[in-house]
């Protein structure tokens, strides 16, 4: 474990490879899981400000999960989750010509319809942070489903963290990231 600021990193993020090969998974993050995508408390109010710009790039399954669950829902540990469609797919969750599961929230960022990329969480994958009382728990989350994206990270030597690089700097800022490069360079000359 390495100590950043308030954060609590697992060594995993630089030891473990990953690049994500959506043609391989069809963007199965999207669709597996017992929940939908968590979310922080700060992006609630967010998830109903955009959904009338995001509506137009989701499912009628997805629009109908939102009108009758609403913009979020709470998981059964007490977390707020995206809400599902029949305990599958992310209510947000669109599908492309060849069936891969993508973010309707993402395609409306990229169209410039709206300036939120998407819940952080999943921005982050494959990283989870727990916010604890005194840090954050920032974390490798190993999943079945994703054994296409470590073997693509292996053959292209990508450490999770640095596949994260955007989502991390969005989370915790350009100096962090930089703090965290440092972190890596010094555990891999002891590592070796």
């Amino acid at each position: 474990m390495i100590q950043i600021g308030r954060t609590i990193i697992s060594t995993e993020l630089f030891d473990e490879q990953f690049m994500c090969d959506l043609a391989a998974c069809k963007g199965a993050c999207c669709v597996e899981g017992s929940s939908g995508a968590p979310l922080e408390e700060s992006e609630l109010d967010l998830l109903e400000q955009v959904y009338p710009h995001v509506k137009p790039y989701m499912t009628e399954e997805g629009i109908k999960s939102i009108e009758e669950n609403g913009f979020f829902v709470v998981d059964q540990d007490g977390d707020y989750t995206t809400p599902l469609v029949n305990d599958a797919e992310c209510a947000y969750t669109i599908f492309d010509a060849d069936g891969t599961a993508k973010c309707g929230i993402e395609a409306a960022y990229l169209d410039k319809k709206i300036d939120w990329h998407k819940p952080i969480s999943c921005h982050l994958y494959p990283i989870r942070i727990k916010a604890l009382k005194d840090f954050d728990a920032v974390n490798y989350h190993k999943w079945h489903i994703c054994k296409p994206a470590c073997d693509c990270g292996a053959k292209l030597q990508m450490p999770v963290f640095r596949f994260c690089k955007s989502s991390i700097i969005r989370k915790y800022g350009e100096e962090y990231y930089e703090e965290l490069e440092a972190a890596y360079r010094l555990w891999k000359a002891e590592s070796y």
